[in-house]
């Protein structure tokens, strides 16, 4: 499903590059479109950051649990 998406973006782009060379695209209809984007690229980065952020947190805290469980395994040998 994601090629096919990938493969209409792209035919939908191909179609408003051709209509920009034949002076059928207007600036500010392309510039409204980059702002859209711009906008979701944005968000996408924002929840990516406060993902990676909250793995981090949960990989930290793992890792000193496993240190406590190391320190069991010691003392009872």
């Amino acid at each position: 499903m994601v090629e096919f998406m990938k493969k209409a973006m792209d035919w939908v782009l191909e179609k408003e590059a051709d209509a920009a060379k034949n002076c059928y695209a207007k600036p500010e209809d392309i510039d409204k479109q980059i702002d859209m984007i711009e906008k979701k690229r944005e968000a996408l980065k924002k929840r990516y950051e406060e993902d990676i952020s909250e793995l981090e947190h949960v990989l930290n805290k793992l890792h000193v649990i496993k240190a406590e469980s190391l320190n069991c395994n010691v003392a009872n040998k």
